[in-house]
Formats: structure tokens, sequence, C-alpha cells
């Protein structure tokens, strides 16, 4: 196949770095970490890079936005393999959790108006009643596994006031009722959305009190356009991707 003439135009680190805001050293540690194909060398030692290389960085950075830094690098360094098929594997992943993430949402807009719903008029929602861990209530370390996270983040959200499980009277044990595993799930799903502690903690204090739905429509809104965001730059960075691969072909 004959290659583009430009295809073989030196440039260097900074020729790459200066059109993406980057600094020489990122373009190096890019190349250092598999991201960027290994770059040629003048006489001298210095790293001189082609258009491939220029194609490969544009894709990385095109591909971040959409599946982050860790997934991104390692969808590059699957490409620069020759490991193409496990580059598709992890885009694939990539759309999964996206998908996965717009179910979520939907199921924290479900159990908020559920919530809603089943709110006392007067009094907001009914706390739910003491309960032994087992029959209606459960230890840390279930309800860690059960949400996918350690025990360490639970005993984390406790400290910033986002679940509040009640102590084993025997054995000092936390012990999560429904409503607190109902505030562990919503942190956890809210968490996911991308929104610190600080801004969940008062989201939470709404909830506990019933307060309703409209409060919380903005978080959630702005939930949903991250997700879209995440789709269009999945696309973006498919397209980018596209365009290098067939440049190394």
């Amino acid at each position: 196949m004959r290659r583009n003439p430009q295809s073989s135009a030196r440039l260097r680190p900074v020729d790459l770095a200066r059109g993406h805001g980057l600094s020489t050293q990122a373009v190096r540690n890019y190349e250092e970490d598999g991201i960027l194909p290994p770059a040629g060398r003048t006489p001298h030692g210095y790293r001189t890079y082609t258009s491939l290389h220029a194609a490969a960085l544009r894709a990385f950075l095109a591909l971040v936005p959409g599946h982050g830094h860790r997934r991104a690098a390692s969808i590059m360094r699957a490409v620069n393999q020759g490991a193409v098929d496990d580059a598709f594997r992890l885009i694939d992943e990539g759309h999964a959790q996206l998908l996965e993430d717009r179910a979520t949402l939907t199921a924290v807009k479900n159990a908020l108006r559920d919530l809603e719903s089943t709110a006392a008029p007067e009094s907001g929602v009914e706390p739910a009643p003491p309960v032994a861990a087992g029959p209606g209530g459960t230890f840390i370390g279930p309800l860690a596994e059960r949400l996918g996270i350690r025990p360490a983040t639970l005993r984390k959200w406790e400290r910033a006031g986002l679940v509040r499980p009640r102590r084993d009277r025997l054995t000092g044990y936390r012990v999560y009722d429904a409503a607190d595993v109902r505030d562990a799930r919503l942190v956890h799903q809210l968490r996911r959305g991308g929104y610190p502690l600080a801004r969940i903690a008062p989201l939470i204090t709404q909830v506990r009190s019933a307060g309703g739905l409209e409060p919380l429509q903005a978080a959630l809104g702005d939930w949903h356009a991250r997700l879209s965001g995440r789709g269009r730059a999945m696309l973006h960075g498919a397209a980018e991707l596209e365009a290098y691969l067939r440049e190394r072909d």
C-alpha cells in the first residue's frame, strides 16, 4: 500500500504537544506508556514522530472523555501491540458500562419517585423500625459486597453523614436497616454519576426528609447530561480511533 508522503514527515515532540496544549514531557510519557507507537530517533538520539503518532495522539485524547484515562490507554496499547480485538473488547466494555449507568440513573429516578409516593403527607417518610442483623438488617461486609465496594468506603460515607447504621448491642457491629441500605444505594449510584460526597450530602438529607423530587431534579438532569456527553464522546473517540487504524494500515 502506498503511504501518504506526509506520513513519513518527521515531527518533533513539541509539534505533537503544541496542538493539544500538552507538554513535550507528556508526549514522551505517552510513548513510554505504549499509548503512542515507538518513536524514531535521529543520529543524535532525538525522538522523531510522524503523522502516525499524531493520529495516535488524537485518538487517545478523543477516547479519554468517553472511556476515561485508564481504559483509553489500554485501548491504545492493545492497538499498538497488534491486539485490535482486545481493543474492541475494551470499547465494548465501555459501552456496556454506559448502558448500565443509564439503567442506574433510571433506577435512581424510580427509587425517588417511589420514595415520594410512600412519604407521609405531614411528617415525611416513616422511619424504618429497628431491626436485627439477619432478617431485617445487614452487616457492613455483606452490604459492601452487594454494592461492589469496600467496607472502608461505607465507613467513609458514615463519617460524612451519608449513612447512619446503628450498632448491635451485643457485638458493637454496624447494622444497616432498610433505610440505611436505601441511602447507601443512593450514595453509590450518585458517586457513579460523578458526584462528590459534599454534593451528595444535601441530596441524602432531602431524601430523608421526604422533601420531594423537585430539589433533586437539577442533579438528575445534570447526571443525564453527563451520560449523554459520554455517549457523544465515545462516538468521537471511535471516529478518531478508526482514522488511526486506517493510518496504521
